[in-house]
């Protein structure tokens, strides 16, 4: 995966780096696996505003993503690899011996034709997913359970990977990302590999119109309200506001907003780094 530097026809090409989308092997979705998605704006049901900064974007369509990896013992075929609008990373079409098709997220070094598997005692190969019992020592992993069965939930998006550092009975010890250190029990699964398009972090949209494409509005700084609207508006001319903290008033640097007494914590060795 590369990413393409545009030539500076117009201002909004001057600073515009995109995909190179060479990965890519189909443009058309698998249709039996397309939903509907139904933009909120940022309103809840009430048609109150939650989430600020939300709103407009390009009309999508929801592709429904295995990440449960259940069908066991059963070859599949990577058919193509694809656009996904909705997530950072772009998804494989898999063809099941049965003829069941389904969507996974596509990992690094994935091709079109190869054998991909899924359940215990398989080749711990990218792209099979399997429990963290199988898996070796030192294996990049990607599409992690937090619990049994719920599906993976973590590192999931472009070029995001965790590590299997160590197994203590029951749990496996999992590096994540952010430099977390946790441990899982080790019925949970994984796929292995890492997450593809690991360049997706180089990208740079180049102008203001096109994270209006994406559905995202323009973001308000605190200190330039008034105060009425944020603890740090007001002032005359540009002054800096106090200290950073959000419109409810919550400190926003260096705060700790994780419950003291909360459940998981003992499972988590080493906090992410700040």
């Amino acid at each position: 995966m590369a990413v393409r530097k545009l030539k500076p026809t117009s201002p909004g090409q001057r600073h515009k780096i995109i995909g190179a989308f060479d990965t890519i092997t189909s443009s058309v979705p698998e249709k039996s696996l397309l939903e509907p998605l139904k933009k909120t704006g940022g309103r809840n049901n009430t048609g109150k505003m939650t989430m600020r900064y939300i709103g407009g974007g390009h009309k999508r369509k929801y592709r429904v993503i295995d990440f449960k990896r259940t069908k066991d013992g059963v070859a599949a075929t990577v058919e193509s690899i694809q656009y996904d609008p909705n997530r950072s990373a772009r998804i494989a079409l898999l063809v099941y011996a049965d003829g069941e098709k389904r969507y996974i997220l596509a990992p690094n070094g994935l091709q079109v034709g190869r054998e991909v598997l899924s359940g215990s005692g398989i080749a711990p190969e990218i792209g099979n997913a399997l429990p963290l019992s199988d898996i070796p020592l030192g294996t990049i992993i990607h599409n992690i359970e937090l619990r049994p069965g719920q599906g993976g939930i973590m590192a999931r998006s472009a070029g995001s990977f965790a590590q299997l550092a160590a197994r203590e009975g029951n749990y496996a010890v999992i590096k994540l990302p952010s430099g977390e250190t946790r441990m899982i029990l080790t019925t949970c699964r994984a796929t292995v590999g890492a997450v593809g398009n690991s360049d997706h972090s180089l990208e740079r949209s180049g102008k203001a119109g096109r994270s209006r494409w994406m559905g995202r509005r323009p973001r308000v700084r605190g200190v330039v309200m008034n105060p009425v609207d944020h603890p740090m508006g007001g002032g005359e001319g540009r002054s800096s506001g106090g200290h950073p903290r959000s419109r409810k008033g919550l400190l926003a640097k260096g705060y700790k907003t994780r419950a003291p007494k909360k459940g998981s914590s003992k499972y988590i060795l080493e906090r992410r780094k700040k």
